[in-house]
């Protein structure tokens, strides 16, 4: 077995703590539903993994890379976490991968890949749905309910305020200048990719959700014809895949898909939960 390569100790930011009550990432509301304060994004934590993939993988992993993540412990903000990825068999394109807080604490874990996605944690999950009639928050919803198709240029100056501000675990100096870019250009972070692929589907998504406090449970992004870059036009696709529930949450499992004319750039797999305690429907 090959040796596993660490990342290093990163204390990871709570970039929306100033989200306001009612998130997650508020530390009333969080403590309020028995979280130890506002919880640090998946997305802000998938950034922390890049460096360590391009090295397990190359340059490619931005091109034609995956990551493949099931979140299992939340961390909170300045929590020093570690990445850790188990290097593939010389034959083999995928790796497991997982990310635990200083202590050792479980923070997530799933996998990475090039080429191939298709056997990733999250693909290779069984996402099938119970009964819909037992849900109360998310029962607007359904497999194949169109999140809307967005038309959109991307923009790099919400990148440069996070890297700016020291929110980006990890960065690569490539999300803050051309110089030294395999691309001679800027590349966008995990966290600016999910901020084009979520934010415009979740607009669509939030006016079907009964009142609740959501946080991610996993997420996937995958390349096909990267980097995501800036200054582009991409139509971004999105639909609901999956609705179900957990003891403590009713989640929606829903893909967008990032398009420069016909030619997928940009993949993602998203799992939403709303906690049931946070539900006037549950009261």
């Amino acid at each position: 077995m090959a040796e596993i390569i660490k990342g290093p100790l990163w204390p990871a930011r709570n970039q929306s703590a100033d989200a306001g009550a009612g998130s997650i990432h508020d530390d009333d509301t969080a403590q309020d539903l028995g979280f130890r304060g506002g919880t640090v994004a998946g997305d802000v934590h998938m950034n922390q993994f890049v460096p360590v993939l391009l090295k397990v993988f190359g340059n490619t992993w931005l091109e034609q890379g995956n990551l493949s993540l099931q979140f299992r412990n939340p961390t909170i903000d300045r929590e020093v976490v570690q990445v850790f990825v188990e290097p593939p068999e010389e034959s083999a394109k995928q790796c497991r991968v997982w990310m635990e807080r200083e202590d050792g604490l479980l923070v997530c874990e799933g996998t990475a890949a090039v080429g191939d996605h298709s056997q990733s944690v999250l693909r290779s999950r069984d996402l099938r749905g119970c009964d819909p009639s037992e849900l109360k928050i998310l029962n607007k919803l359904h497999p194949g309910l169109s999140l809307g198709t967005y038309e959109v240029t991307t923009d790099s100056a919400k990148q440069f305020e996070r890297f700016d501000a020291e929110l980006i675990s990890d960065p690569l100096s490539w999300y803050r200048s051309e110089s030294g870019s395999p691309w001679g250009e800027i590349v966008a972070a995990p966290v600016t990719l999910i901020q084009y692929l979520y934010g415009f589907p979740v607009a669509a998504l939030m006016p079907l959700v009964g009142e609740s406090v959501g946080l991610f449970g996993a997420i996937e992004i995958g390349f096909e014809n990267g980097p995501f870059l800036f200054d582009r036009q991409y139509r971004v696709e999105s639909e609901v895949v999956a609705v179900g529930q957990s003891p403590q949450t009713e989640f929606v499992w829903y893909d967008s898909v990032a398009y420069e004319g016909e030619k997928v750039i940009a993949r993602m797999r998203m799992q939403s939960r709303a906690m049931k305690n946070s539900s006037p429907a549950y009261q």
